[in-house]
């Protein structure tokens, strides 16, 4: 069987991402890899977003950035300037075709269907892949979007609502999220944080036109594009082999209480290939242990008291934007932190502190 330095199990977007940071950074030219990936083809399938707190390698394929959004309770609306760091999406499409053509063109990278098809025991393993099949019973964030396109020009493409509150919310967190790529075109996601195990919450597709109709007040329109997914909001337990590392949302690249995931991973990515040539010696890159425990706290009021956290949400947004931002995104001070902290209903947030 075929043996490889390195191997990267999943050819997602941590498998990817690490594929390439290690091509361009020129780290395979001495060096084989094989990469693992069941798929047929590479189409897009998702949309990641973020705050641009550090640069990236796929400013290519963002296909839009916004310096405004909005958050909305009932009959309550707040807006806030992002300018410093925009909120960018990246279609997932453009970022596999760009990756896929690059790593085509090194010899040393091999792609292959199944793990049964090369020497696993040969090389050093970067899996993205869990080891375990996680209960409904814990909290996830679930979600489906829309791409809509309407006959007239409706949206305005300079501000994005990052959480619009103001639908049924069935003892659980629920809000709808816009992404307008255009006048004409945007992307309309239903996200509830919760459990899956109530199938009442689970039809996204009626919530989304209802949603679409009555709240966006769009009548006629088309669907260019849809996605789902589900993002654990929880540390996922693997089984650790001699040789491996866990990557991605697998190596708790995850933030909990956010489900933001993109940009961990390009962290994650760097700090592997500036540490590759001593890898098993490598101390593994993490998110900062103070966002796991203030997390924890925060999805601990989320499970005991779901009614409160619309509230919640909007009073974070009270803090000054860059300081919102940078503790959503692994970035803030001690001094920032305390300034979210701050907002927070203190009685309740103590109680769950003590659980």
């Amino acid at each position: 069987m075929k043996e490889f330095d390195y191997i990267i199990i999943g050819g997602g977007c941590a498998g990817l991402s690490l594929a390439y940071e290690l091509d361009i950074h020129n780290k395979l030219e001495n060096k084989t890899l094989a990469i693992i990936e069941p798929r047929k083809n590479y189409e897009r399938d998702k949309t990641w977003s973020f705050w641009k707190i550090i640069d990236h390698n796929f400013v290519d394929c963002v296909i839009k950035s916004w310096k405004d959004f909005s958050i909305n309770l009932p009959k309550k609306t707040k807006y806030i300037k992002c300018d410093h760091t925009p909120y960018q999406t990246i279609d997932s499409g453009l970022f596999y075709k760009k990756i896929i053509n690059k790593l085509r063109q090194n010899k040393n990278i091999h792609f292959f269907k199944s793990i049964n098809e090369i020497n696993m025991e040969s090389g050093y393993i970067f899996n993205s892949v869990p080891t375990a099949n996680y209960s409904k019973n814990l909290l996830w964030q679930h979600f489906m979007g829309l791409e809509i396109e309407t006959y007239k020009d409706f949206f305005d493409e300079e501000i994005f609502n990052l959480m619009d509150f103001n639908c049924e919310q069935k003892d659980a967190v629920h809000f709808f999220y816009t992404l307008p790529f255009s006048k004409t075109k945007a992307l309309v996601e239903t996200t509830w944080l919760s459990k899956l195990n109530n199938d009442d919450l689970l039809n996204y597709e009626d919530q989304l036109k209802n949603y679409i109709n009555n709240n966006l007040n769009i009548k006629k329109y088309k669907i260019s594009y849809s996605e789902k997914g589900a993002i654990p909001l929880f540390q996922q337990k693997n089984i650790k082999r001699v040789n491996e590392m866990y990557i991605g949302s697998a190596g708790g690249m995850t933030r909990l209480s956010t489900g933001y995931t993109f940009l961990n991973i390009q962290e994650q990515s760097k700090h592997i290939r500036e540490n590759i040539e001593n890898i098993e010696n490598t101390k593994i890159f993490k998110i900062n242990k103070k966002y796991n425990f203030l997390d924890n706290v925060f999805l601990n009021v989320l499970s005991n008291h779901p009614d409160k956290m619309p509230n919640i949400f909007f009073k974070l947004f009270e803090a000054q934007p860059k300081t919102v931002i940078n503790f959503l995104s692994n970035k803030s001070s001690f001094v920032e932190d305390l300034s979210i902290i701050f907002k927070m209903p203190k009685i309740v947030f103590l109680k769950n502190l003590l659980r």
